[in-house]
Parts: structure tokens; sequence; C-alpha cells
């Protein structure tokens, strides 16, 4: 039986966090000090991982996304992404990186099997990026992403979360570069993980902002359509361009109702919504030996627990006891 939630939503597409490690420590995602990472032995191996994957592929699972943290920082992470590829019925594996070890390992994900990719990236400025991330690597991942593109990566997938006086005026210049290149850049709402001493909905940039930023001074953007996307962007083109811009507004037109995503932290925890500090702890009951059949009811069991959709304004400010680097995104 196929994995559906009590609201109907057929789940096919697991996330799953490697590591709560990060080279850069962004605004948004987590704080700069004072935060403790999970130990080698917290983590859950390569091989706990793709026995869950095993499990759940023949529950529906057909799409899995490899995040962090930065999941480039882990040691044996193109061996894992290789293995992933190998899962029979897994029909998409795609990785999400900051870029900045992209340049270095572009070519081995390469031969792993690895065609798409998401990046971070905020500034388009080397200074700005700096303050944002708290390094100084805007180089490195420009590198980065110049090597993918070189490599053919597609698509290749440009992600930025703009915030009110930090880089919302950077906001035209990012829909800009989907004019002579093949790049889908999204713009994606600003959301409290991580980050309640700094979000406010003051701070958010809302798509409706960033779309008409980008239309005062580029023109009206026409609807685009690849015919097989089942993300969460709403996607545009500048008439002409080669590229493909997108917004993910989570804050003011949440997509709950087509959400398919479960998520898989490093530390073992099945986490059925992005918004939501629930969680089943599934490392437990693996180290303890359970069978398959204990793993397919943990996930099972998720799906009862997943929302109909996420309650951001009964909780102002997030309050959520994880960072996004600790989730996965």
């Amino acid at each position: 039986m196929p994995l559906i939630d009590p609201h109907k939503r057929r789940i096919d597409y697991l996330r799953i966090s490697v590591t709560d490690r990060c080279n850069l420590s962004c605004v948004y995602c987590k704080p700069r000090t004072g935060m403790k990472m999970l130990s080698h032995a917290e983590i859950l191996t390569y091989e706990e991982i793709l026995r869950i994957v095993s499990v759940a592929v023949p529950l529906g699972i057909t799409r899995v996304r490899v995040t962090g943290g930065e999941p480039l920082v882990r040691r044996g992470i193109v061996s894992f992404i290789t293995a992933l590829k190998q899962v029979a019925g897994l029909d998409d594996v795609s990785l999400t990186t900051n870029g900045v070890l992209l340049a270095d390992m572009a070519e081995l994900l390469v031969q792993a099997g690895m065609p798409r990719l998401n990046i971070s990236l905020d500034s388009l400025v080397p200074q700005k990026f700096s303050r944002i991330t708290g390094s100084d690597s805007w180089e490195a991942v420009w590198r980065g992403i110049s090597r993918a593109e070189e490599l053919g990566f597609f698509p290749l997938k440009l992600n930025m979360v703009p915030v009110k006086g930090m880089n919302d005026d950077e906001i035209a210049d990012f829909a800009r570069l989907t004019l002579k290149r093949r790049f889908h850049v999204r713009f994606i709402e600003f959301m409290p993980i991580g980050a309640s001493d700094r979000w406010s909905r003051d701070a958010c940039v809302t798509s409706e902002e960033a779309r008409s930023i980008i239309e005062r001074e580029l023109g009206p953007l026409a609807p685009f359509s690849s015919g097989h996307s089942a993300g969460p962007s709403s996607n545009f083109q500048i008439p002409g361009a080669r590229g493909v811009i997108g917004f993910i507004s989570p804050i003011t037109h949440h997509f709950c109702d087509a959400c398919r995503r479960l998520r898989l932290t490093a530390d073992g925890k099945i986490r059925p919504c992005l918004l939501s500090d629930t969680e089943i702890d599934i490392t437990s009951p693996l180290r303890a030996g359970c069978d398959d059949a204990e793993l397919e009811r943990l996930l099972r069991l998720s799906l009862e627990i997943k929302p109909e959709r996420h309650y951001l304004d009964e909780t102002p400010g997030g309050r959520f006891q994880r960072t996004m680097s600790k989730i996965g995104g």
C-alpha cells in the first residue's frame, strides 16, 4: 500500500540530511555561536540511510534529495550518492549545496550520475556575501556554479532568500542571470527557522514583492512550465530569456495541500513537516535491531501525524527547536 496521508496526499519525495555541519553560517539558517554539533555516533551511517531508503522505495518514494547542513563536507558523500543511484525504483536523486566545495567535486558528482543541483546563493556581491554567510567564500561558490554549468548540470537551480535591508536590492540582478544563462533562479520567502531572533514578517520579502521588483525593471513575466515539476515553485520567464525565475512562498501562499515530502534528519528523525517540531525517532529501533516491517510502520506512522498545513500564524516568530541546518531544509 503506497504512502498516502489522511489528507489524501501521496508521499513520494524524501529529503535526507546527511550532516548538520556546514562551512557557512548564514544569518537565516543558524546562529554564529553557541550551536552544538551532533557527534559522529549520533549521525546515521550511510548504510543505515540506505536501509531506510530501501524500505521507503517500495512504499512509493521515488525521489530523494540529499541535503545538510552542507552535504559535501561529509566524507564519502560521492560514494553514498553513487549507492543511492543504484537503488532500484528510485527515479531521481538530487543535491542541495552551498557551492563552496563544488568546483573540486562537480566532476565526481557527474561520474556518480548526479544531473541536478540546487545551489544556495544570497548575494552576487562578495562583501555582502561575507556579511550574510560569515565567510569569504564567494569566489569559491561562483567557481563551483560556473564549473557545474560547464559540466552540463541541468536544471541548475540557484536559491536566493531575499531579506529586507540585507540583499533585497539584488533581486533584479539575480533575475538578470536568467537572460543569457539556463539558470533556474528561485526566490524563497524568509522563514522563521533557526532565525527566530532575526525573523519578522517585516523582514520577509514576499514573492509578490520580489516579482513586482523584477517586472518593474525587466518587464512582465510569462508563466513557465517544464511539464514535469513536482516542487513548490511557481515558475516564470522573462520573454526571450534562456533561464527560469521561480517563487517559493511558504509564508504568504503555503503549498501544504500539495506537499509530497517527508524529511529524514541527520540524527535519524522522520520529520513529516518542515514547519513543525513533531518528529519520529527511527535511529533507536534501527540500532536495536528492528526488522524492515518496523521501519515501514514508523514511516506510515509519520503520515498519521503529518499536519494538514503549517501553523506559522499560530506560532509567531517560529519558536522551532531545530535550526534549518539541523533539519535539512
